[in-house]
């Protein structure tokens, strides 16, 4: 894939404001008008414009609005015509976006415009590529206008590995953010579960029987295609994930008899020790700062979510039966630090999405339904969260905003979609 821009969008000051609330996640948005690109080239799956559409109503910065119902008609040219944009400024859309794309040899040039109401013109940025990267083209630009107006890294270049059984085999797949672009990972005939990126989006690392009945944790360079065996000690080996740094990564093994939490370093020689327990402790999750993990224990009868240092030591728990029932697992911290999303299971014994707050003072139940809902994980923004659900009938890997809107399903194909893992962008 080859990609190339002529001019990154220019922060400016006294411009379009968005402002976001840390303590409350209350977002203004920012009313934006996006108008068909001129274009001879089809997005594989949707036009251009729909897509971008899609990932900046995704980001919940933006306000898209419905150009057609306002009569606001672009015209022909390859940019929108004068009193296009005058209408739209005076129907309070502050920011005004179109593009084109158009063929050069065989490959696709794709220019993208930012444009103020009030002073017009305030970036342009060019992609070029083969016709096979125009989808990855258009969610780049929408990365550079929400990094345009919040310097935040957006989502819409982001991708979810996860496990999906085809012919009686689970394999790792991988899909961009918004469930095009599927590609197979492995191909074992096997049983492959759990994958977990590194920090650098360049491996996964996950659990595999493809050896015997005993799992291993395997590492897939996702660019040489190479793997290698992270973890093969006596027993289970399972639930592992990368450290924010991506120099260690945490797991747990049943090589003591019972499940017992792990770390090894990325070279997978020199492991150590964390919990020591005669109760079952699995899953671990790294803080950001990767200086705690969580974890599932049923230490106090029931399964419930702990607390301790990346060394082991200060071990606390952070859910109690009494007060979010009587069990509570696989918890993921959020990339900012103030939520943890984990399974919990209602009134009704259906399990469900809860989000807690690292102090246990907040929480909530994400998501509803009657439909079993498990194994969640974080977008890079902390603004959403991706999950498996039997809401369809079957199980399939659906997103939901960390408010509980907005919910979308991403897979429709394969027997049984599972462990979706959600990578940075």
């Amino acid at each position: 894939m080859a990609l190339a821009g002529s001019a990154i969008f220019a922060v400016t000051t006294g411009a379009v404001e968005v402002f976001i609330d840390a303590t409350r996640g209350a977002i203004q948005k920012i009313p934006i008008a996006v108008y068909s690109f001129k274009s001879a080239t089809p997005v594989p799956g949707q036009p251009a414009a729909d897509v971008l559409k899609a990932d900046l109503r995704r980001s919940l910065l933006f306000d898209v609005a419905d150009l057609e119902r306002l009569g606001i008609t672009a015209g022909m040219n390859s940019q929108p015509a004068p009193e296009a944009l005058q209408k739209a400024g005076e129907a309070g859309l502050p920011v005004q976006v179109w593009g084109t794309l158009l063929p050069r040899g065989r490959e696709i040039v794709m220019d993208g415009v930012l444009f103020e109401s009030s002073r017009g013109e305030v970036g342009h940025k060019r992609y070029v590529g083969s016709s096979e990267v125009v989808r990855h083209m258009v969610h780049r630009l929408a990365d550079e206008i929400v990094f345009h107006y919040t310097g935040e890294q957006g989502i819409a270049r982001s991708q979810i590995a996860f496990v999906s059984e085809r012919g009686g085999a689970k394999e790792l797949f991988v899909m961009d953010y918004d469930g095009y672009n599927l590609r197979q990972l492995t191909f074992d005939a096997s049983l492959n579960l759990a994958p977990t990126w590194s920090p650098d989006r360049r491996r996964l690392a996950f659990v595999t029987y493809r050896k015997g009945d005993d799992p291993q944790i395997e590492e897939l360079d996702l660019v040489t295609g190479a793997r290698r065996t992270l973890v093969a000690l006596p027993g289970l080996n399972i639930t592992p994930e990368w450290s924010p740094s991506g120099d260690e990564l945490a797991f747990a093994t049943t090589r003591d008899g019972n499940s017992e939490i792990y770390k090894v370093d990325k070279s997978g020689r020199r492991f150590e020790r964390l919990t020591e327990h005669g109760a079952a402790d699995l899953a671990p999750t790294w803080s950001p700062t990767g200086r705690e993990l969580a974890f599932t224990s049923d230490r106090g009868g029931t399964p419930q979510i702990y607390l301790m240092s990346a060394d082991g030591t200060n071990v606390r728990a952070l859910t109690y039966p009494d007060r979010h029932g009587s069990y509570n697992s696989s918890a993921v911290w959020s990339p900012k630090g103030n939520w943890l999303a984990y399974v919990c299971r209602d009134e009704r014994q259906i399990l469900k999405i809860c989000l807690i707050s690292p102090d246990g003072q907040q929480w909530r139940q994400l998501t509803t339904g009657s439909s079993n809902d498990e194994s969640p994980s974080w977008s890079q923004d902390g603004r959403h969260v991706v999950f498996s659900s039997t809401r369809s009938g079957r199980r399939d890997i659906y997103m939901i905003n960390a408010d509980g809107t907005g919910l979308e399903r991403l897979t429709t194909s394969g027997k049984f979609n599972d462990d979706p893992a959600w990578s940075a962008s």
